[in-house]
């Protein structure tokens, strides 16, 4: 599934949810649900404890960002976290729902 220690962020539909995978284990998760006109709302990101500190919520969010453009949606960050990384990462401003 992965590369040898190498993130990867895997959408799941059917739990609405990305997940950041190293070495076939879950260490982050991206929830999201389905709002108005068809805009994914982010309201919970999660890092395992053990992989904190490592830069890899903004891979997950990044992962999953690059998801949602491909798939032609808009996004409404109500995590913090995605929020800040939208504010920070002005390539991804297109992706906010009105």
């Amino acid at each position: 599934m992965t590369a040898h220690g190498r993130p990867t962020v895997e959408h799941h539909p059917e739990r609405s949810r990305y997940e950041l995978v190293i070495d076939d284990e879950v260490v982050g998760i991206a929830d999201y649900h389905m709002g108005d006109e068809g805009a994914l709302v982010f309201p919970h990101t999660q890092i395992d404890p053990s992989h904190r500190g490592q830069g890899l919520g903004a891979v997950l969010v990044a992962g999953a960002l690059d998801d949602v453009r491909a798939r032609g949606a808009r996004v409404i960050p109500r995590c913090w976290y995605v929020a800040q990384y939208i504010h920070d990462h002005p390539e991804h401003h297109d992706l906010l729902a009105p």
